[in-house]
């Protein structure tokens, strides 16, 4: 069985004038309604949690993906297979977040979705197709419909800072990794917080359906849940919490868009980010893989680091992985 039986048929598309224009790939109506100054972004319509239960004999340590394979030509991508769907149909469909500085984001100002998840999509579409003109469909998604938009088809792969679980295994299948990164905590420039030991009773924000929001469980902070992880930099913002934690990607995101706060703590737990892809789809994410070897191969993964990720710091002592 593949996902591809489950893609929507004769999807409606919805491209804003500039972008029609200009030939660029086509966006979701929350992303076009998005913008990186515009942080309420309205919540997408609740969905009951899934409940994914770790596979037995899963170790969290082994994140070890299906082994690559050579890639075909653009254009030519073997029948009976997803990519080969994805080719047919004309666009890849990807689950993005759309107010994520520097991994996923709507920029406004000349209509494009941005950041280093929204480059990767383009690399894996650019293999499908060798070229990239109004060749992905942007599905904005929160973090907590991440499972359920690969579980139920309604996208191709999901890339939004997904952190690899033995649950998130057990329900779908993740591509190599792609980043490590750290979760920390986020507060107000004047805050006294150094760590997470410094917030006892108070409330600490963090996105529902997240493994950070997970990490506050046998803790005696306050956590704090909202929809969207724009909504914990408002809340900070607003004085409702102390502090927000999430991953070091996600948090520099936010202290470019208010210089006001700081990143601070040491690493409370490892993030290993990799694209999720349907557990159908063996072949599709081989050939995901093959695109990520062959960015590492050409030193391009890391520009790409480098380039989304600027002024990201370590953090301060030994590292949990």
């Amino acid at each position: 069985m593949s996902i591809a039986s489950l893609r929507p048929a004769g999807r409606a598309l919805i491209c804003c004038a500039a972008l029609a224009s200009a030939g660029c790939e086509s966006i979701s109506d929350d992303a076009q309604r998005s913008s990186l100054a515009a942080l309420r972004t309205e919540a997408p319509a609740p969905r009951k949690p899934l409940d994914l239960k770790a596979a037995k004999g899963c170790v969290e340590s082994d994140r070890r993906s299906l082994a690559p394979r050579a890639l075909p030509r653009p254009g030519q991508m073997p029948r009976g297979t997803l990519m080969r769907e994805i080719q047919d149909d004309g666009q890849l469909v990807a689950g993005v977040d759309q107010n994520t500085l520097g991994l996923g984001y709507y920029d406004p100002r000349d209509g494009v979705m941005k950041g280093l998840d929204i480059a990767l999509v383009r690399e894996v579409a650019r293999a499908i197709f060798g070229d990239l003109d109004r060749r992905i469909d942007f599905r904005a998604i929160s973090t907590q419909q991440r499972e359920s938009a690969i579980i139920d088809g309604d996208v191709d792969i999901v890339a939004s800072a997904f952190t690899v679980t033995c649950k998130r295994r057990s329900a779908m299948l993740f591509s190599d990794v792609y980043l490590v990164a750290q979760q920390r905590l986020l507060v107000s420039e004047d805050s006294p917080v150094a760590r997470l030991s410094d917030l006892h009773g108070k409330r600490v924000c963090a996105t529902s359906g997240s493994t950070s929001i997970e990490h506050l469980d046998d803790t005696d902070v306050i956590a704090y849940p909202v929809p969207l992880r724009s909504d914990c930099l408002v809340k900070l913002q607003e004085g409702a919490v102390e502090a927000i934690t999430s991953d070091d990607t996600i948090l520099l995101g936010f202290r470019k868009q208010d210089p006001r706060t700081k990143i601070v703590g040491p690493s409370l737990r490892c993030a290993h980010l990799a694209l999720a892809i349907n557990k159908h789809d063996r072949e599709f994410v081989r050939f995901v893989n093959a695109v990520l070897a062959r960015l590492r191969r050409d030193g391009k993964l890391v520009d790409l680091r480098r380039k989304w990720l600027d002024g990201l710091e370590a953090a301060p002592g030994k590292r949990p992985c």
